[in-house]
């Protein structure tokens, strides 16, 4: 067999890519779906939408390149981490739109929960903080707001997943209820020392265990394809499964202790592989699952920012000053720089090392001279002053000084905005050339499990650097500028 497919399920899209044995993309599709906003600060996903667009890609990713199913070793499959969907174990119906990891909906649940002094237990067993961003919470809504559903799900009549689970359901045709463990540590009922999903938390959130998926190995046999599904092969192995950010991180080559990778998508996430090393944060920083060599568990610290990319489309599709993203760079070199002006993105609140659920987008140091490539420019560098945020943080709290920072995702593919990152963080930005590291890391997850790739030599040979970016500015530029841009994160907060 020649192929691997990889399954990326993400927050605006999905995306089926077909890898061969030296880790080059050759055939790949792409579908965006509804982003559904029923109040302010609410986001929610069809589950039978994203289900609709995962088929359209696996099928046209094949069919573009006349890829014969039969040619397909394994599927991996990586996901929207958090996202949350509960659905009937019979019908396989979803009860209720799926809420999205964006979503502040349950900010009052967690509010309450912190104050009756929850804070520290959930993060000595979970790695989190309590935040609306995870989804146990997101359950505890559902089970609490959906008519009947408590009571359904006490009898064992309902599923929940994460994206992933929920793939993995469709694909097996119902028969598999199952995630990994790196999508098991983003829910914030799983015990990620024990490594078991946790009874005292799950009382606590009133969560019945009954609808619990069982929870694997990142790179393991999930499952089959069952028969007329998607254009596949009828028992061909789901053999990977990991959460977006642990995927590019393994798909980065960071299997190692020491070694970070950050991922420009929707939002960011800035990743630290801490091997065996089980370390709580006391900045914000999360504690999380990831994947060794072996596609086993170890551990990674984590930063996250909620909007990166997001804050692009929403210069193309609310302000309507931009058609598409990639024009972004042109419009920012039309200015030496911002002018003064800066865009902080907290249209959901903010995420490490602030998680500020209250705080609100604001752009400060208008002019009457502010004109469009202004405010184009200060929305990227925006994305990097938030990493700039994680990074400082993360080093000096593990004490481990960063030499270089390995990118990926749609936005690392703007050299002005590396080159920006650079300059802030003072380090190299190395950008591969293969930037679609989520997907290729669930692929080499399920190419390790089936055989497709042996060692982790045979891994590090698929990895290659396209350009490296070195910082151009002086320490005292670099301070002053980023002193202006915590004066505006303090109004955000303030706002």
């Amino acid at each position: 067999m020649k192929y691997i497919l990889a399954i990326d399920q993400g927050t605006t899209g999905s995306r089926a890519y077909i890898f061969d044995k030296s880790g080059h993309i050759v055939s790949s599709a792409y579908k965006e779906f509804r982003q559904i906003y029923p109040r302010e600060g609410w986001v929610e996903h069809d589950p039978d939408e994203i289900w609709r667009s995962v088929e359209y890609v696996v099928k046209n990713a094949l069919s573009l390149k006349n890829i014969k199913p039969s040619d397909i070793a394994a599927i991996g499959i990586t996901n929207q981490r958090e996202t949350t969907i509960l659905w009937d174990r019979k019908s396989g119906r979803p009860v209720h739109n799926a809420i999205v990891w964006q979503c502040r909906r349950t900010a009052g649940i967690c509010d309450k929960l912190k104050k009756e002094g929850y804070t520290g237990l959930f993060q000595k067993k979970t790695g989190l903080v309590i935040d609306a961003y995870f989804s146990g919470t997101k359950i505890k809504w559902l089970l609490d707001n959906v008519k009947g559903l408590r009571g359904r799900a006490e009898a064992g009549e309902i599923c929940f997943g994460t994206v992933d689970t929920w793939l993995i359901w469709k694909l097996t045709g119902g028969k598999v209820h199952a995630t990994d463990y790196t999508n098991a540590s983003r829910t914030l009922i799983f015990n990620i020392k024990d490594k078991k999903w946790d009874d005292q938390l799950l009382k606590i959130l009133k969560i019945p265990k009954a609808i619990l998926p069982e929870v694997r190995a990142s790179s393991s046999i999930f499952g089959n394809i069952a028969k007329n599904t998607c254009g596949l092969v009828s028992g061909m192995p789901i053999a990977g499964d990991a959460g977006d950010q642990q995927a590019a991180l393994f798909g980065q080559g960071c299997f190692a202790a020491g070694e970070m990778k950050n991922t420009y998508g929707t939002g960011c996430f800035l990743l630290l592989n801490t091997g065996k090393r089980f370390m709580l944060s006391g900045k914000g920083l999360l504690t999380t699952l990831a994947c060794d060599i072996h596609g086993k568990p170890c551990y990674a610290l984590e930063g996250a920012v909620f909007i990166a990319g997001a804050a692009v489309q929403w210069l193309r599709d609310e302000l309507k000053i931009i058609k598409t993203a990639a024009e972004t760079e042109d419009w920012a070199k039309k200015v030496p720089d911002t002018g003064g002006v800066y865009f902080v993105p907290a249209f959901v609140g903010l995420g490490a090392p602030y998680w500020d659920s209250r705080a609100r987008g604001t752009l400060t140091g208008i002019t009457r001279g502010t004109g469009r490539p202004h405010i184009i420019r200060a929305t990227l560098e925006a994305i990097a002053y938030q990493v700039k945020d994680i990074a400082d943080i993360m080093q000096k709290e593990t004490g481990h000084r960063l030499k270089s920072l390995r990118v990926d995702g749609g936005a690392c593919r703007n050299d002005l905005l590396m080159q920006f990152q650079a300059d802030m963080l003072g380090v190299k930005i190395v950008r591969p050339k293969i930037t679609e590291t989520t997907a290729k890391g669930a692929a080499m997850l399920a190419g390790l499990a089936v055989g497709f790739w042996k060692t982790a030599a045979e891994l590090k040979k698929t990895l290659a650097i396209e350009k490296t970016f070195s910082p151009r500015i002086k320490n005292t530029a670099r301070k002053a500028l980023y002193a202006g841009w915590s004066s505006a994160v303090r109004k955000a907060r303030s706002a």
